[in-house]
């Protein structure tokens, strides 16, 4: 089963059901299984949501490994601020915008593989470079999530 990002920027994951335990002696045809659900919705900020949307993205393209370059990096930090400091501005606009959008979009998921501190180092820099306080991190990995489902 694979990951489902939602319009919301939820995101469904797969549960792997835990293994059911037998004592000693006990048939394992008789033993109870309590029915745990197999999937679990994770909202931005949540516990796990960063490394399941990583995952999300690795699963969208075949696993390759994201290569961010600098310009890429520019535009995607502008693109993230632009999206974050306007609510009403449409990620689909922003990125209509960008000189090289898989540019843009292999530094997002350079940054999404790092994890929390990735992120949460990328808002600082977003930040310095283009003013104003940074992004909390769950904040800016719905953002970065909205924009890399816009690219794809």
């Amino acid at each position: 089963m694979e990951i489902t990002r939602n319009d919301d920027g939820t995101l469904l994951v797969p549960v792997t059901p835990e293994r059911a335990h037998v004592e000693e002696g006990e048939d394992p045809d008789t033993v109870e299984v309590t029915a745990e659900p197999t999937t679990r919705l994770l909202h931005p900020g949540e516990g796990g949501y960063d490394e399941a949307l990583a995952e999300w993205d690795l699963q969208q393209h075949g696993g390759e490994s994201a290569v961010s370059t600098a310009d890429g990096r520019q535009e995607a930090m502008a693109l993230v601020h632009a999206v974050a400091e306007d609510p009403d501005h449409a990620v689909a606009d922003a990125v209509a915008e960008l000189d090289d959008p898989s540019a843009s979009a292999e530094a997002l998921r350079h940054v999404l593989v790092g994890g929390i501190h990735s992120v949460e180092g990328f808002a600082a820099e977003v930040a310095e470079a283009e003013g104003g306080e940074p992004i909390p991190a769950h904040q800016a990995t719905k953002i970065i999530g909205e924009i890399l489902a816009e690219l794809d």
